[in-house]
């Protein structure tokens, strides 16, 4: 498959694959060509016996501002919305599940969609200038992969999905929400010696390590969790103030919708 969004690449010396979010010009914002591009290339890695680890980055100045609120239609009822949460839950699940290894390797922003894709990753490296966080609560929007609850403690989670606070690495790392923090100019090299071990260890091992991993959280309620947020995404964004927001979305370029949104809030982060 030829991709339009992404990049896919073989290491040539060990095996693992990069795939490289490159939608530099936008600072990597994730639409449903994205979404499908990043599941199609999982999924075709983790089919490859040559391929026994793989790694997620971004190209450019960020991994990624999140879902892109560029272009779309946003005066749609619930089933729109429950189905548009549920495919990008669903993606981001196929990154979960997949039975090698994924690692993140984040520079710059990684926001909303992007945030819980990087969640959704077996492992998350990052730069120390790196920046994290959930902001779409401020236009009455979240996550439609509930992945943060499986991670983080209630408070730290609450303290994010409350606020649109963003965190920088080191409070990222404080929280658990990444594994390892390294100087920006050394997060290349420090990324590729990780995937070279993950890819060196015997593929089994991990395969159903990670398998069995997975499973005491989907028995403790990770599915059911996920299937419960989709409903309340979808309930949220056609509500009053939701329809509201994307009604402002729809009539604002994305500068002026963001500084409209951010302005209460100028004085207080």
């Amino acid at each position: 498959m030829t991709y339009e969004t992404i990049l896919l690449d073989k290491d040539p010396q060990d095996a693992f694959a990069v795939l490289t979010l490159n939608r530099p010009e936008k600072l990597n914002a994730i639409d449903k060509t994205v979404i499908r591009e990043i599941v199609h290339a999982v999924k075709s890695s983790s089919a490859d016996p040559a391929v026994n680890a793989l790694v997620i980055r971004g190209a450019g100045r960020a991994f990624s501002s999140g879902y892109d609120l560029q272009g779309g239609d946003f005066d749609v009822d619930v089933e729109f919305w429950r189905d548009d949460m549920t495919e990008n839950a669903e993606a981001w699940l196929e990154i979960y599940r997949a039975p090698i290894p994924v690692l993140a390797s984040v520079h710059g922003y990684a926001l909303a969609g992007a945030l819980e894709l990087m969640m959704c990753c077996d492992l998350a490296i990052v730069a120390d200038t790196a920046r994290f966080g959930e902001p779409e609560v401020r236009h009455n929007s979240g996550p439609p992969t509930l992945m943060m609850p499986w991670l983080l403690a209630s408070r730290d989670v609450r303290w994010l999905m409350y606020t649109g606070d963003l965190v920088d690495a080191q409070e990222a790392l404080r929280m658990h929400l990444v594994n390892k923090v390294v100087p920006a100019a050394e997060l290349e090299a420090a990324t590729l010696k990780l995937a070279r071990k993950l890819a060196r260890m015997p593929a089994p091992a991990i395969k159903f390590a990670k398998a069995s991993l997975n499973q005491q959280q989907m028995i403790a309620g990770l599915r059911s969790s996920f299937d419960y947020n989709v409903e309340a995404m979808a309930a949220l964004h056609t509500s009053t103030k939701g329809r509201e927001w994307m009604a402002k979305l729809a009539k604002m370029s994305l500068k002026e919708y963001l500084a409209f949104r951010d302005a209460p809030f100028k004085d207080l982060d």
